[in-house]
């Protein structure tokens, strides 16, 4: 029999700051330390270079998780122009290299290719699993694998700067899954001159913002106090691009063991995917069939 995860039943959203070096999972475990929280988990791995919006879900939030990871996001970068690397970002070892710069004319037209519904390869050095294996693995050990072309929405892509002639700084909201190191390959590959990540930066995941997150430093700081508890966001948070129907007390008694519930709902259609709230908290979340929610998640906050 497994050992139980000691530590607090608390639940809901804590915003980080990431600063660029740690791993997305080692924010977590900072965050679950400082919180001495059961359980946790994030919504949307960062790189280790990358910076900003790190949403981290604690306890009965992790639940939400899903709907955090498929919520639009937005990235600010740069890219190097004129260098390709075998990481798409800075830290790789440079592989092919040019003396052309496109001007800003350029760039702008070129960005067109890169909005709405497109298809980008994610980089050899990723997390996608390729036969079973992560390919930054694979890549490590020098095997250059076939990765296949993934869909991905981008729903702007915009130039917001030109610091000199080898660097261009773009803004990006896109859908999940998205890679903004394929970008700034395959915007190099497409002005002729190749091109790398240099810098980037989360701005805001869904509903949550950079403005208002924790740095590493406060939360230690902060570390196992009241006043770290107070910026918790609640788990409700995580829901907000689902419409949200209100149950009856018969129907949240029901629906807390996982049987559907009779709710109230204005313009909710038969099927559709909603969550339900009593007294203003979160109890579940399913799809709406005559009047009753059939839960598909259901939230044990007490």
């Amino acid at each position: 029999m497994g050992r139980a995860r000691k530590g607090r039943d608390i639940s809901g959203w804590l915003v980080v700051d990431k600063p660029a070096g740690p791993t997305s999972t080692t924010v977590v475990n900072k965050v679950r330390w400082a919180l001495e929280a059961r359980k946790a988990g994030h919504a949307g791995t960062l790189d280790p270079d990358a910076t900003g919006v790190l949403a981290i879900a604690l306890g009965e939030a992790t639940k939400t998780v899903p709907y955090i990871t498929d919520a639009l996001k937005a990235y600010a970068f740069t890219v190097r122009l004129g260098q390709a690397t075998n990481t798409d970002d800075a830290e790789g070892e440079v592989i092919a290299t040019s003396d052309l710069r496109p001007d800003d004319e350029a760039i702008k037209a070129a960005l067109g290719a890169f909005v709405g519904d497109i298809e980008q390869v994610p980089p050899q050095f990723s997390a996608v699993k390729i036969d079973g294996q992560r390919a930054y693995k694979l890549a490590r050990d020098g095997e250059a694998v076939e990765i296949a072309a993934r869909p991905l929405w981008v729903e702007e892509l915009v130039m917001t700067d030109r610091p000199d002639a080898d660097h261009v700084t773009l803004e990006m909201t896109c859908g999940k899954g998205g890679y903004v190191r394929s970008i700034a390959r395959d915007l190099g590959a497409a002005l002729g001159c190749f091109g790398h990540v240099r810098e980037l930066r989360r701005i805001w995941s869904g509903p949550f913002e950079a403005e208002g997150a924790l740095t590493l430093e406060q939360i230690e700081a902060m570390a196992r106090t009241p006043e770290l508890d107070s910026h918790l966001l609640p788990l409700e948070q995580g829901l907000q691009d689902l419409p949200e129907v209100r149950a009856t007390p018969e129907g949240a008694a029901r629906l807390r063991n996982g049987n559907p519930g009779m709710v109230l709902a204005h313009d909710i259609e038969y099927g559709e995917e909603c969550w339900a709230s009593f007294d203003g908290r979160a109890v579940a979340v399913g799809r709406y069939k005559a009047g009753e929610l059939h839960p598909s998640r259901v939230f044990n906050t007490g």
